[in-house]
């Protein structure tokens, strides 16, 4: 069997980090007439490969020839260095060689590949990150959402925001000296990473619908120039959000339209291949999307906020509203809205929904870590609330954030009031316009529980549609203004009680936020594609 070494065509991207491990991916290099791919990898210091380090990892064909290889047994708070390539294999007799083990068995040892290794571009197969704390003291992240994608000349556009992040992560290449408490240790992608629908899931131009054109978006993004830098040097956790797969989409489409099974089937092999493989690995199971991890004793749980969403299609409640029946259809429709997955229809049921374990997750960091804040990334919007969802009913159903779920949005408050889970911030996308809301529980009587909840919400990093902005005057400032008082009531074993805020700080230009995260409180900034500051503002915890 004889083989070559190439740089990997995608990658690599520094993904699920720890104390003392880190996850790195990669995709194989486009070479027609390989039989067979895998990759090698090996930790370096300075310019030297660490002997025993370097190894063979699977590069996947059900994954789109993807793969990743978990460095352990790092120290923490330590920077490394990592090279990856794709290794082509001449000849590969499947009946005899089916499992790695088999095939590296007719291979080197992965070290005789160090000094090829080591001699490659590094732009081509260099990683580099630092492993995350046991314990943290003060220290920030970089989190947002909606990255349109752009053709020709328009490429650069898109990307130009990632070398201000990667600066606000990585100073040296900045004029700002950065302290180490604002450097930001990761990056949250929280939706939106491809537009699958580049103009309209009704429009079939420019959609993706087949394999080629589903992996020309993933591999077209995640190469341009600031994008790769960033992903190859930052921990980076992501989140699908509707784009990944087409506008607004809820599962409840595929029972409508077969084709909607196939590219629903297709997007996410996909999406798994390059978002969900570099995630961290929980004890939810592998069909699951969602994933928690932590930095440090800091808690943050990710949900899939779209791909098990159910929800009644717009046609349908246009239909019902257009002859005057809603009023009467319109429990029956709120009660089977489910943002997170079918839920448990009894309590005595095995079956553990995606809202079950959110809801364990937050009664049990609250035991772990008190008072800690415990950030929930999101791509949909927990608040504020449009206006047009404000008005009536009719609008609530139409929406596509928490608005329209009232009963998962019930159950997760209503947890959070029975366990007095203190601090929780909802990180959130999606909405094209970057806003921070502060959230009040209250009792029948006015007087409010001692609850902290935020959302910070962070989008797009580029969309070049101003005319289809999400604009500051179509959201709700204040849900117990007059024009349109928007208090959502929740019943819990202390009685009814009642969600309010407030929402200011909305930007419509490109953006991406830092949460600086101290023991007191939350400071967070907002900047503009250049680096530049928007606006910050601090938010007290308890």
């Amino acid at each position: 069997m004889t083989s070559m070494l190439h740089p990997v065509s995608v990658g690599p991207i520094v993904g699920h980090t720890t104390a003392s491990s880190a996850r790195i991916w990669a995709r194989a290099h486009d070479n027609a007439d390989a039989a067979r791919t895998i990759g090698v990898a090996a930790l370096f210091e300075g310019d030297k490969g660490v002997q025993g380090s370097t190894r063979y990892f699977r590069l996947q064909r059900e994954y789109d020839r993807t793969g990743t290889t978990d460095f352990v047994g790092l120290q923490p708070g330590t920077r490394y260095t990592v090279r990856l390539a794709s290794l082509a294999l001449d000849h590969v007799d499947p009946m005899e060689t089916s499992s790695l083990e088999e095939i590296t068995q007719k291979l080197p040892a992965a070290d005789a590949w160090l000094d090829e290794l080591g001699g490659m571009p590094e732009e081509h197969c260099q990683a580099s990150f630092t492993t995350f704390p046991v314990q943290s003291g003060d220290f920030s992240f970089i989190f947002g959402s909606c990255r349109y994608p752009e053709t020709l000349w328009g490429k650069k556009q898109s990307d130009a925001i990632f070398e201000a992040i990667y600066k606000r992560c990585h100073d040296e290449d900045s004029k700002e000296k950065l302290a180490e408490a604002d450097k930001a240790r990761f990056v949250l992608m929280i939706g939106d990473q491809i537009y699958a629908d580049l103009l309209n899931r009704h429009i079939p131009i420019a959609r993706a619908d087949t394999e080629e054109e589903f992996r020309s978006r993933y591999v077209d993004a995640f190469t341009t120039r600031n994008m790769s830098t960033l992903l190859s040097s930052t921990p980076t956790y992501m989140i699908l959000d509707d784009h990944e797969v087409e506008d607004n989409w809820s599962f409840s489409r595929i029972k409508k339209d077969p084709d909607k099974r196939n590219l629903f089937f297709t997007a996410m092999m996909f999406y798994r291949s390059y978002q969900w493989l570099h995630s961290p690995t929980t004890e939810y199971g592998s069909d699951a999307l969602y994933y928690h991890f932590n930095y440090g004793q800091y808690p943050f749980f990710v949900l899939d906020a779209r791909s098990k969403r159910l929800r009644h299609e717009e046609s349908t409640v246009d239909q019902l509203f257009s002859i005057g029946r809603f009023k009467d259809w319109g429990e029956a429709i709120r009660k089977e809205h489910h943002l997170l997955g079918k839920p448990k229809k009894n309590p005595n049921e095995d079956y553990r929904s995606q809202l079950d374990d959110f809801c364990q997750w937050l009664i049990n960091t609250q035991l772990a870590v008190g008072n800690l804040p415990k950030f929930v990334v999101s791509s949909s919007v927990f608040s504020p609330n449009t206006v047009e969802s404000a008005k009536d009913d009719y609008g609530k159903f139409k929406d596509d954030a928490w608005a329209a779920f009232p009963t998962t949005r019930a159950q997760v408050l209503r947890t959070i009031v029975e366990n007095g889970v203190q601090n929780v911030v909802f990180l959130t996308g999606d909405v094209h316009c970057s806003n921070c809301a502060s959230m009040t529980l209250e009792r029948p009587d006015g007087s409010k529980l001692p609850l902290k909840l935020y959302d910070i919400t962070s989008s797009a990093f580029y969309w070049p549609f101003s005319f289809a902005d999400g604009e500051p005057e179509e959201f709700v400032h204040d849900s117990k203004t007059e024009e349109y008082p928007d208090p959502f009531i929740f019943e819990t074993s202390q009685g009814p009680i009642t969600l309010h805020y407030t929402a200011g700080y909305f930007c419509q230009e490109d953006n991406f936020t830092q949460v600086n995260v101290t023991a007191s409180g939350l400071r967070v900034r907002y900047f503009d594609k250049k680096g530049k500051s928007l606006s910050e503002v601090d938010l007290p915890l308890s």
